[in-house]
């Protein structure tokens, strides 16, 4: 298991999810948009996603944190008595 210093903080976690979130809602607002041609009506679709995708991401990305596959670990160093 990584070390506590070597693990993201949850507020980094949180942050990450922010950024995502916005830029993937503006994505999904311009698609809604596109579909129904009704700004309000995309917006409220957004909104919606915004809110349950922000958690999603934000226990995904915590869940990723437990799991040593794939990561890189240093060998731990000898100490001599």
């Amino acid at each position: 298991m990584k070390s506590r210093s070597s693990r993201e903080s949850r507020l980094r976690s949180i942050l990450k999810a922010i950024s995502w979130r916005t830029l993937a809602t503006a994505a999904t607002i311009l698609i809604a948009y596109l579909i129904t041609g009704e700004l309000n009506q995309a917006v409220r679709i957004g909104g919606i996603e915004i809110l349950a995708k922000l958690l999603i991401y934000y226990l995904h990305e915590r869940a990723w944190q437990l799991v040593p596959w794939g990561t890189v670990r240093k060998p731990m160093q000898r100490q001599s008595l």
